[in-house]
């Protein structure tokens, strides 16, 4: 176990408890880091994704036990974007072109949340049910989104839910848990026959993801006020949004 492991380790802790108060897994969070200290690209994506099923299933497990779960509001952005992830996976975009696309529409959702954040109790209040064709038509689009990124695709999805005033804060966390959980099993899948060697420091970083994912969920269902979620949210937009535009 090398000083370097050691540190990437605690890099994926830190990622997992900032993203999961928020009901999201990390999986650009860790590979960024893994990009830092210069692992392949065969072997950052499922690693990440191993991450991602581990803290998105801990996400699920307390924030469904919290009552901030909607199942029903997931099912059918979920329906449209499993297979929808696959096939964004298949698809060679140019990244000079879509990278700083999708991190200026994330760091316009973050201006958004933050500008918001003050007033969002009024917002939950009043949040409604999507249309069923607008909920398939947006969970297809974040499907293809997630397997262009290679990401869960939560990232997409708690800003729109928020944005078009389809869930409360702390649902939309719920759900967008649900929605990386089953988009990250879906892309791990995918991956079975392209998979590198993983990394022999692979247990360490699954400890280290776990543990900043109960913390960042205990945050997120029971400490942090609304706002705050909103706040924490638009802070890993920016982040994320950040990591796209400049990398």
């Amino acid at each position: 176990m090398s000083e370097a492991d050691v540190i990437l380790a605690a890099l994926i802790m830190i990622a997992a408890t900032l993203y999961s108060s928020v009901g999201h897994a990390g999986a650009s969070g860790y590979l960024a880091a893994m990009a830092l200290f210069g692992l392949s690209p065969d072997v950052m994506r499922p690693t990440a994704l191993a991450l991602n099923i581990l803290v998105a299933s801990l996400a699920v497990y307390r924030y469904s036990r919290a009552g901030q779960n909607d199942w029903r509001l997931l099912l059918p952005f979920a329906v449209a974007s499993v297979p929808a992830a696959f096939l964004g996976g298949l698809i060679d975009v140019p990244p000079w072109l879509y990278r700083p696309m999708v991190g200026v529409v994330l760091l316009f959702s973050a201006f958004h949340l933050v500008r918001t954040a003050r007033r969002s109790e009024n917002i939950d209040a009043a949040a409604r049910r999507p249309p069923v064709p607008a909920a398939l038509a947006s969970g297809a689009g974040l499907g293809i989104l997630s397997g262009l990124t290679g990401t869960g695709g939560g990232i997409f999805l708690s800003p729109l839910l928020l944005f078009m005033g389809w869930a409360g804060t702390r649902p939309a966390s719920g759900v967008a848990a649900s929605f990386i959980l089953l988009n990250s099993i879906a892309g791990l899948a995918g991956t079975t026959f392209s998979v590198g060697s993983l990394p022999s420091a692979l247990p360490l970083w699954a400890i280290a993801a776990l543990i900043g994912g109960l913390i960042g969920t205990q945050l997120g269902t029971r400490t942090l006020p609304v706002p705050g979620v909103r706040y924490a949210l638009g802070l890993v937009l920016v982040v994320a949004g950040g990591k796209m535009i400049l990398t």
